[in-house]
Formats: structure tokens, C-alpha cells, sequence
């Protein structure tokens, strides 16, 4: 369990393909202080520490994580948010974020306010998840509220914290990310399905 409060920011060092399966080794500052077999959120997708050398370590995305989310996408020098697991009796900063990720987006818009960032999203609805104005999101493991909700898209505003501290400032218009819909709106939209 995560709540999208992203903790630092990775740097991918090294990608190997093995047969389906994709290593992904990452460079961090918080390396020293992770355990083989733990889970980490790499842009909000849940994996499990394999190997830990000196700052680096190297998580395995399977082939469904490869097909569902974005992390296939990466390329060698591509910073990614990094957060590790909640303990249990921390405050819930951001929302409940499982780490499975939903779907891919891209971003069709970035636009600099006063003093902000105002990013735009555009998803395939046809796999019927949903946002709800002022609802939660996980964009790339980052806990957000849902502005412009949309059937097939949704906006987020953007802090400068937010902005200097997670992969946010590498977006531009075409950039994919993972999307974790609110867990209890996905509970909500399954059961309108079942009646």
C-alpha cells in the first residue's frame, strides 16, 4: 500500500530484456536503505526489489506490467518517482494507492499558470475508468485531485514542490504516463457494471 506521496526521484541506469520479462536497474538516493524483496512504486507501479549493489538496484516488470502500464517505455537516464511502502501507522498524506496500475495516458497539454502548472490527460475511457471533479488520481505514483474531469480526460494542477521534486517537470505534450484510478470509485463504477 503507497499514498502517492513520492518520496525521490530515481535515475534508470540499465534495462535488460530476458525473454518477456524487462530489468530494470535504478540508481537512488534512498538505495541504502532498501531490502531485497521489498516493493517499491516506480512511477506508481508496485515492484520488487531482486538485487541491490552500491546506490543502484534492479526491480523485474513481467510482461503484463510491460503490456498494462508505461514502465516498457523507459529509456536509460529517464528519472522516475520513487516511493516505498507505507508503514503501517503513518499518516495517509496522499490517498490509498495500490500500485496497480489502470492504464496509460498522454499528456495533450502543459500549461504554466501564475505560479503553477496545469497538466492535461487524455486516456481511453473504453476500459471505463472514471475521475470525478475534485477526486483523486495517481499520475506516474503521484497522489493528485482531478480538475477539467472529462470522460477521456482530466487535468491536475501542479505545485512548484511538486513540480521540482518528482518527473513531473520532464513532461511535455506527448509523454506517457500510468494512471491509478481512486480505488473506491473503481469499487463504485464495478458495481454499476454488475446491475
Amino acid at each position: 500500500m503507497f499514498t502517492g506521496i513520492i518520496e525521490t526521484v530515481g535515475v534508470i541506469k540499465d534495462l535488460k530484456q530476458d525473454l518477456d520479462n524487462l530489468h530494470i536497474t535504478v540508481s537512488s538516493a534512498i538505495t541504502s536503505e532498501l531490502k531485497i524483496d521489498q516493493s517499491v512504486a516506480h512511477n506508481g507501479v508496485c515492484l520488487t526489489v531482486v538485487s541491490i549493489s552500491g546506490e543502484d538496484y534492479v526491480v523485474t516488470a513481467i510482461k503484463e506490467t510491460l503490456d498494462k502500464t508505461a514502465i516498457g517505455h523507459l529509456e536509460i537516464g529517464n528519472r522516475v518517482n520513487l516511493e516505498r511502502a507505507m508503514k503501517l501507522g503513518d499518516r495517509l498524506d496522499g490517498h490509498i494507492v495500490q500500485g496497480h496500475v489502470d492504464q496509460i495516458a498522454r499528456c495533450i497539454a502543459v500549461e504554466e499558470t501564475s505560479g503553477s502548472w496545469l497538466f492535461t490527460f487524455n486516456y481511453n475511457s473504453a476500459l471505463n475508468n472514471i475521475t470525478i471533479e475534485k477526486g483523486s488520481i495517481t499520475v506516474n505514483g503521484v497522489s493528485l485531485t482531478v480538475v477539467n474531469s472529462k470522460r477521456d480526460s482530466f487535468s491536475v494542477a501542479i505545485i512548484p514542490y511538486t513540480y521540482e521534486h518528482t518527473n513531473f517537470n520532464t513532461f511535455k505534450v506527448g509523454t506517457i504516463v500510468n494512471l491509478e484510478f481512486d480505488v473506491i470509485g473503481k469499487y463504485v463504477a464495478r458495481l454499476n457494471e454488475l446491475k
